[in-house]
C-alpha cells in the first residue's frame, strides 16, 4: 500500500489543530499497545510529564516534544507514529524490527504548562531551550536526568518553526533539521556525522513529498540550548523543525510530513539508496527569513507619494482553547521584499484599512476597504 493511502488510518483525529495540551494526548496513551510508561516527571505546576518508552532493543534513542508549549505539531506527528506502530496491517516486518532494535523514550509533552497555556515558556516564564545549563526548571532537570540515566546513542529535539522561515528556491520551509554545534568553531565532530548522516537520509525521503521545501537550520552555538549541549556530550542529537505548508495554518499537513521523517529515521520506509556519507548535509539550504504571512502589493494610502506595500504577519491568541490567527501590520514602505504566503495586488487603488486612511505599524487588520469599489476584505 502507498503510504500516503496508508497514513488516512495512521492519522489520530482526536489530536488536530495549534492547540494541544495533556488532557488531548493522556487517553491515547492507554489505547496503545506498544507504549510502557517508563516514569512520570512533575511540571512547575505539579502537572506531570509522562515519559514513554517504545521498543525493546539495544539502539536508545530520547526524545521530546513540546518544550515550547506552543509548538505542537511534532506531538501530532509523534502520536500518527504511535498509531502506525499499533497497527497490524501494513509494514509489519519493519516494525517487529523496529521493535527489536530499539528502544526509544519519548516525552510527548516536556512542557504541560505552557502546552495548557499556548505559551512558548514554562510557568515560571522560561525557556526550557535556554535552560540546559543552568538547569534551574523541574522540566529540565527531568530531561537531563533521562539524558544521564538513558546514556541515548540518539536525541531527537522536536520544534516548530514560524512562518516567517523560508528558502532561497522561493518556498516555505516546511520542514527544517540541524545537527547541532558541540562548541562555538561549529566543529564537525563524530556526533556530528552521525546526526548529518540521519539528516541526509530523512531529507531525501521528504524531497518525494515537498520537493525543495525542506531547510537547514542555523548552527550558531549556544552551550543554554539542549541540542548543543548534549551534542557537546558526544550525544547525537536532531533539531526537527515543523514549519509552515502552503495554506495549511493548522498544521495538520507538516505533521504528516514529519511522520514520514520518523518513519524514514527507524527504517520503516527505509529508501533502497544507501548513502552513508554526512557531506549531503551541507547542500541542503539554509533557511532565511524571507517570507510574511500576506503582503498587500501596490497600495495607494492617504498622502502616500505612489504605491507601497504592507506586511502583514498573523499573531497568535487562544481563545476558549482555540488558537486564532490575528493579522497585524509589521511593515509599510515602497519595496518590500519579503514573499508572501498569500499576496494581494491592488493595482494602485486607495484603501481603507479598519476605515482608517492609513497604515500603521503593528494594528490590528479587522478590515480592508477598496475605496473607489467599495469591495471589502474582512478578517474578523
Amino acid at each position: 500500500m502507498e503510504i500516503t493511502e496508508a497514513y488516512k488510518s495512521f492519522f489520530l483525529a482526536p489530536i488536530q489543530g495549534r492547540y494541544i495540551a495533556l488532557k488531548h494526548i493522556m487517553p491515547l496513551l492507554k489505547n496503545n499497545s506498544k507504549i510502557e510508561l517508563f516514569k512520570t516527571g512533575v511540571s512547575e505546576k505539579g502537572k506531570e510529564i509522562p515519559v514513554l518508552k517504545i521498543g525493546k532493543g539495544s539502539k536508545k534513542v530520547l526524545a521530546w516534544s513540546q518544550m515550547h508549549g506552543n509548538e505542537s505539531t511534532t506531538t501530532k506527528a509523534v502520536f500518527d507514529f504511535l498509531s502506525c506502530i499499533d497497527q497490524k496491517e501494513v509494514f509489519q516486518k519493519e516494525i517487529n524490527t523496529f521493535i527489536e532494535s530499539y528502544s526509544v523514550y519519548l516525552i510527548p509533552i516536556l512542557n504541560p504548562d505552557g502546552a495548557e497555556a499556548y505559551t512558548r515558556e514554562n510557568a515560571n516564564g522560561v525557556d526550557l531551550n535556554r535552560d540546559a545549563k543552568a538547569l534551574t526548571q523541574k522540566e529540565s532537570k527531568l530531561l537531563r536526568e533521562l539524558f544521564t540515566e538513558i546514556k541515548p546513542d540518539l536525541c531527537l529535539n522536536l520544534h516548530d518553526q514560524r512562518t516567517i522561515y523560508g528558502l532561497e528556491t522561493g518556498n516555505p520551509a516546511t520542514v527544517s533539521f540541524l545537527s547541532p554545534s558541540a562548541n562555538i568553531d561549529r566543529t564537525v565532530t563524530d556526533a556530528r556525522k552521525i546526526a548529518m548522516q540521519h539528516i541526509v537520509k530523512m531529507t531525501h525521503a521528504l524531497q518525494r513529498f515537498i520537493p525543495n521545501q525542506v531547510g537547514r537550520y542555523d548552527d550558531t552555538f549556544n552551550d543554554n540550548c539542549v541540542g548543543d549541549s548534549f551534542t557537546a556530550a558526544r550525544v547525537p542529537t536532531i533539531l526537527f523543525e515543523a514549519g509552515h505548508y502552503q495554506n495549511d495554518y493548522q498544521r495538520d499537513k507538516t505533521r504528516e510530513f514529519i511522520f514520514y521523517a520518523l518513519l524514514e529515521l527507524f527504517g520503516i520506509t527505509a529508501s533502497k539508496e544507501e548513502n552513508n556519507s554526512y557531506k549531503p548535509y551541507f547542500t541542503i539550504p539554509e533557511n532565511k527569513k524571507n517570507f510574511r504571512d500576506i503582503i498587500l502589493r501596490n497600495v495607494l494610502l492617504k498622502n502616500s507619494k505612489g504605491p507601497v506595500s504592507i506586511a502583514i504577519q498573523y499573531e497568535e491568541e487562544l481563545v476558549e482553547e482555540k488558537v486564532e490567527l490575528i493579522p497585524v501590520i509589521k511593515e509599510v514602505g515602497a519595496s518590500i521584499n519579503y514573499i508572501g504566503h498569500k499576496e494581494i495586488d491592488f493595482q494602485n487603488e486607495e484603501i481603507l484599512i479598519n476605515s482608517q486612511q492609513k497604515a500603521a505599524i503593528d494594528e490590528k487588520v479587522l478590515t480592508i476597504h477598496y475605496k473607489n469599489t467599495g469591495n471589502e476584505i474582512n478578517f474578523q
